[in-house]
């Protein structure tokens, strides 16, 4: 199996990651997940942001699917190259995420354009 499907998997892990962290210590409990919207609409703070990390997180994951996919199947790449972009993906969103809990705007916008790239750059070699 190459490396970029392990990437993809660890990938789609992501979101829940920071849905566990949105939740976690704020009084969320079995009532509270009759309306979990509800519940993190009101949130602040850390778990706000990291409830915003998981939507962004679950908002580029089809992207990133496609991008893995498309150069795994149809592209031209190396292996090693697709492998490569994909695991820079990984890293770029998981700093991203902690640029995020850390409410580092400047440097969450940095990582999000890093793995934009990635996912630009799968494309262009499958062309």
């Amino acid at each position: 199996m190459p490396n970029a499907y392990i990437w993809l998997g660890l990938t789609l892990l992501t979101p829940y990651v920071f849905t566990i962290v949105a939740k976690a210590g704020g009084g969320f409990t079995p009532r509270a997940n009759l309306d979990p919207r509800g519940y993190l609409a009101d949130l602040s703070g850390l778990r706000y942001r990291a409830d915003c990390a998981q939507k962004n997180s679950f908002e580029i994951m089809p992207a990133f699917c496609a991008a893995v996919l498309v150069a795994q199947h149809v592209g031209q790449a190396p292996q090693a190259t697709i492998d490569l972009l994909a695991g820079g993906f990984l890293l770029t969103r998981l700093l991203y995420g902690a640029c995020y809990l850390a409410n580092w705007g400047g440097l969450r916008t940095l990582s999000w354009f890093a793995g934009a790239g990635t996912l630009v750059a799968l494309f262009v070699l499958s062309a």
